[in-house]
């Protein structure tokens, strides 16, 4: 029975090795291929296709060339600048909402966590024509405060990850800081904000990747307006023949994006489950 049990557990330690392999190679095999190809010229990936590798992996003039046609100076200036303004704000709120759910008793708090949560069941195309009328009639289409607007609205999973941290901190701390004279607002910067470390990072990852990566939202209400999600745009209609430019100009993207991702991963695990698990 001992080597029996011995044997069915190597057997299954190796299916779960094949099964995390398998993923590891599915995750990386694609990002190396476009890697692969963005360092070869038009006319060697013609002849030689996507596997061989470049004659020339010193080869940088495709990502040069995808800068400059893609306006990727200006796409990553206006990233940048819808970032800086939204995650602050969006913090502020979520956060300021999170507090006021956990810690106000009212009438109408179910509700108002209902209106947060009703929407997430709602597919976000089907509002888009109202959301583009009310944009359009505030003027500001083809605007980056349409964008800002837009990416500033509060989603129940940032309220859910507050509140889970919030849940945490001792009511007595609040009863404590109202005996010393302080007013609901001092004890949210004083006490709950400076508690909610982890749930902030992870909020502002999170918001930071979405608006990042995000194509819809600036092309759909600011087309003029370019990001970086929509400077890979440039590279579609006569340019998609050239793969190895369109490659390089996915790398240029993504290399922000792998960065952020490899430094705070454990940052965006720890906000998600921490408040949960604890």
């Amino acid at each position: 029975m001992k080597s029996t049990f011995i044997i069915n557990n190597k057997i299954g330690r190796f299916f779960i090795y094949l099964i995390m392999v398998l993923g590891i190679v599915s995750v990386f095999a694609p990002l190396l291929i476009v890697l692969n190809v963005s360092l070869k010229s038009n006319e060697e990936y013609m002849m030689k296709g996507v596997m061989t590798l470049p004659e020339n992996i010193t080869n940088i003039s495709n990502f040069i060339r995808a800068y400059v046609e893609g306006n990727f100076t200006r796409g990553f200036i206006n990233t940048g600048l819808l970032v800086v303004v939204s995650v602050p704000v969006t913090v502020i709120i979520a956060s300021l909402v999170a507090y006021t759910l956990s810690r106000f008793d009212f009438k109408c708090r179910k509700i108002v966590y209902l209106a947060f949560l009703i929407p997430t069941f709602i597919p976000g195309m089907t509002v888009t024509i109202a959301t583009f009328q009310v944009i359009k009639a505030l003027g500001l289409y083809n605007s980056i405060l349409a964008g800002i607007i837009l990416y500033i609205g509060t989603d129940i999973m940032q309220i859910y990850i507050f509140l889970q941290f919030i849940s945490k901190v001792p009511i007595s701390l609040d009863e404590s800081a109202m005996l010393d004279g302080a007013g609901r607002l001092r004890i949210y910067t004083s006490i709950i904000l400076p508690q909610l470390g982890p749930a902030i990072a992870t909020t502002v990852i999170l918001k930071l990747l979405g608006i990042y990566n995000d194509f819809f939202t600036p092309y759909m209400y600011m087309p003029k307006v370019k990001t970086v999600a929509t400077g890979l745009y440039a590279f579609s209609g006569d340019k998609l023949a050239e793969w190895p430019l369109m490659s390089a100009a996915i790398v240029l993207v993504a290399i922000p994006t792998i960065i952020i991702y490899i430094f705070l991963q454990k940052y965006i695990i720890s906000g998600v489950t921490d408040g949960a698990v604890k």
